[in-house]
């Protein structure tokens, strides 16, 4: 008599005249459940589901406990390895990091048989460990599957990938040995399938997957069984799975993955210096930290230092990152094939980005393609793992990829369509920068670059501001390489469009670089002119960006020498008064109050008002302060505010605006170290809703922390609280963290000595 718990709960039932319908419903077990457990495909049931059939059949005594042996002997004590074609791939015992991500899968094998069963899909580029992560966290997680765990090479990259219906024979006769005949339909198989693992705890791997069509039908719809899915494809069209889309190795992991696998490593700081060359000659991809430890270990006489020499070189890391049969080239070559033309081309083409990222326009620009057709190739980049999208419509190569794509490049497009894609990325770059920059300058009149592609849409300040803020990695790269390509009088075209935007996103923290590159291209040029006024926007990037003041004297100087040699008394004045704002945050109030009056009478001279109202007059008034003259300062100021607002003496609409603003703060900043808290408020509060204020947001920010001040003072804790607020965040807005703590100090009970004025109050 077959003593098999399927056999003996069939003949229990019979005896007790119940049907499998009346069974379930005394008990409260799915009629699904009792026709598996019959059936023999689920061997080992919970307890609890035993003791709910025992009682409705009114078992006692040895038929009782006949039942509930035959269940504990079905029930496997120890995980059980998948047979045969599914057995699990061999664990990496030395499998590193990704400690985070294996803690997350374990969180969602916590689940109830009643509930969705969890499915996960491990996307990510080509060499990043989905396969080694699925197999090391299952395997360290086996002891919850104790009906199996499995795994099945789907063969998604190859020309015929694995028919779901064969997938759906293994599986299914693996975990119902019994079973012999199945249904021939896919559809129906996978009915057959989902029935099967509803009522077990197992793990399935489906490694390397197609597409979505091809692993829809592998996955359960209820149930503890826990599927989990890898690909280079995102499978997007897959509903209700959790994605973990997995990227390279911290530095930290990175590291310890290299010092595992090369043995007898010195610990010497040298050492280590090279293994982080090395473990970043790898862009942190745990394929080729592999293949370089398997090569340390191979070869005992080499040295970390040595080889990370090696790969430090472009052209030859590639075919460095090779040991026995473990190639990084060979796993992107797999990813490149399936690819549409048009997708080739542009994959190849974005190895010439000037930039380490971009966006779809500066994309389309390279690939030479459609928009639309730019985006659908983009799409399939991404899908595909070539291509690494952390930001909506950013786009970015791993380091090895871009390398990579680059030699594809070099091997299957000739040498002067690969120059004229990168001239054009450059020019469209450097084109889009200098109108994007145009639109802050105050005389702005909307002309345009010659011959200019119009695809970034630039139609407000806002959306120019956008695109300079979004695309800076990749227009100043361009701009590099017009310099390092002699284009002089294009880097000082880009950079005196920045003028005036660099006031607005001081903390960007590029602008030496620009203005140094513009100074020395106009110097190239001969042009003493171009020369002293960018040295003098160079001065500016050193005091204010920097906090260097050395340089900023250094570079007015010079600015000052190169005017004198243009014969331009216009950009001497200003050299004057760049070197007295520099003197100024150096201490030397003394020195910098001749050069501020000079700087004054310079810019009467050739009427620059811009110069003399904006920023001599308040350099002067400072100087003035400082020197122990606040009277005069006084006058300074509202002098400034006079002309400003006076049409006949104000320089143009947009830069007299700025200066009343500018003018009001210093007026306001001035009362508040005079203690003169209310006269302060009624300067500064209509002063800082006006809308230029909002145009230079550090200037705002410290009108809104001296309010806060001098609300305290008086009293008026919750407007002072209120000011402060505002004040960070602007700061945190615009990312300067050292404003953001002394102002924060401000609003933990502003300072202990209410006298002392703040290091951002006194910013000029």
């Amino acid at each position: 008599m077959d003593s098999s718990l399927g056999a003996l709960l069939r003949r229990l039932r019979h005896a007790a005249q119940m049907t499998i319908e009346e069974l379930s419903h005394a008990s409260g077990v799915s009629v699904r459940a009792i026709g598996n457990l019959e059936r023999g495909e689920s061997l080992g049931p919970q307890r609890a589901t035993v003791i709910a059939l025992a009682d409705a059949l009114r078992l006692t005594g040895e038929c009782r406990d006949e039942l509930l042996r035959a269940a504990r002997s079905g029930q496997r004590r120890n995980p059980a390895p998948a047979p045969g074609l599914m057995a699990m791939p061999r664990a990496v015992p030395d499998f590193t990091g990704r400690g985070q991500e294996v803690g997350w899968l374990a969180s969602l094998t916590d689940g109830s048989r009643d509930e969705p069963a969890p499915i996960v899909v491990i996307s990510g580029q080509p060499g990043v460990g989905k396969t080694s992560l699925a197999v090391h966290a299952v395997s360290k997680l086996s002891h919850r599957f104790p009906d199996g765990y499995f795994f099945v090479d789907l063969r998604g990259l190859e020309a015929r990938p694995l028919d779901p219906g064969v997938v759906l024979e293994r599986l299914i006769r693996a975990l119902a040995p019994t079973r012999h005949r199945l249904p021939l339909d896919v559809g129906d198989r996978a009915a057959l399938y989902r029935s099967v693992v509803a009522e077990r705890r197992i793990a399935v791997v489906l490694d390397n997957v197609a597409d979505e069509a091809q692993v829809r039908p592998l996955l359960p719809a209820t149930g503890a069984v826990l599927t989990v899915i890898t690909s280079r494809r995102l499978l997007t069209g897959l509903e209700g799975v959790a994605r973990l889309p997995l990227p390279p190795l911290p530095d930290t992991e990175a590291r310890h993955l290299l010092e595992h696998l090369i043995p007898g490593l010195p610990t010497a700081d040298h050492a280590t210096d090279a293994i982080s060359r090395l473990a970043h000659s790898c862009g942190n991809l745990p394929l080729a930290l592999r293949i370089v430890g398997n090569r340390m270990a191979s070869r005992p006489d080499w040295s970390p230092d040595r080889l990370a020499t090696r790969l430090e070189g472009e052209e030859r890391r590639l075919d460095a990152l090779t040991a026995g049969d473990l190639e990084v080239t060979a796993a992107f070559e797999l990813s490149y094939a399936q690819l549409s033309g048009a997708a080739r081309q542009l994959f190849r083409r974005l190895s010439l980005m000037p930039g380490p990222h971009c966006g779809p326009r500066l994309a389309s620009v390279l690939g030479g393609l459609p928009d639309a057709d730019t985006e659908d190739a983009l799409d399939e980049l991404v899908e595909l793992g070539l291509l690494q999208s952390g930001f909506t419509a950013r786009y970015r190569l791993h380091d090895l990829i871009r390398i990579f794509a680059r030699r594809r490049l070099e091997q299957e497009e000739p040498e002067d369509e690969r120059a004229a894609a990168e001239t054009r990325a450059v020019d469209w770059l450097l084109d889009t920068a200098i109108a994007a920059g145009r639109w802050f300058d105050p005389d702005y009149d909307k002309t345009l670059p010659e011959h200019w592609d119009d695809r970034a849409q630039l139609d407000s300040p806002e959306a120019a501001q956008q695109w300079l803020m979004t695309e800076a990695d990749g227009w100043l790269a361009a701009l590099e390489l017009a310099a390092a390509t002699g284009r002089w009088q294009r880097v000082v075209d880009v950079a005196e469009a920045m003028h005036w935007f660099s006031d607005r996103w001081i903390h960007w923290g590029y602008w030496p670089r620009i203005f140094t590159l513009s100074s020395n291209a106009a110097a190239e040029l001969a042009d003493h002119t171009a020369a002293a006024t960018h040295l003098n926007y160079l001065s500016w990037a050193h005091n204010t960006c920097l906090g260097d003041t050395a340089g900023a004297s250094d570079c007015a100087r010079r600015a000052h020498a190169e005017a004198v040699t243009a014969g331009d008394l216009r950009q001497q004045a200003w050299a004057d008064s760049y070197l007295a704002v520099a003197l100024l945050k150096a201490g030397d109030a003394h020195g910098a109050l001749p050069l501020a009056a000079r700087a004054m009478r310079g810019f009467r001279t050739v009427n620059d008002r811009e110069g003399m109202v904006m920023h001599a007059l308040s350099t002067l008034g400072r100087a003035l302060e400082r020197t122990g003259k606040p009277g005069e300062a006084l006058r300074a100021y509202r002098q400034r505010l006079t002309l400003a607002s006076d049409p006949a003496t104000a320089p143009s609409p947009e830069i007299a605006g700025m200066t009343r603003v500018s003018a009001a703060r210093d007026i306001g900043l001035l009362h508040i170290t005079q203690g003169r808290w209310r006269e302060a408020i009624a300067t500064l509060e209509p002063a800082v809703a006006w809308e230029q204020a909002s145009n230079i947001p550090q200037w705002q920010a410290q009108m809104y922390a001296a309010l806060g001040r001098a609300r305290r003072e008086l009293g008026q804790t919750e407007g002072a609280l209120a000011d402060v607020d505002r004040a960070i965040a602007i700061h945190e807005q615009i990312g300067d963290d050292n404003a953001v703590k002394a102002i924060q100090a401000l609003r933990n009970g502003l300072g202990p000595d209410p006298s002392t004025r703040s290091t951002t109050e006194t910013t000029s």
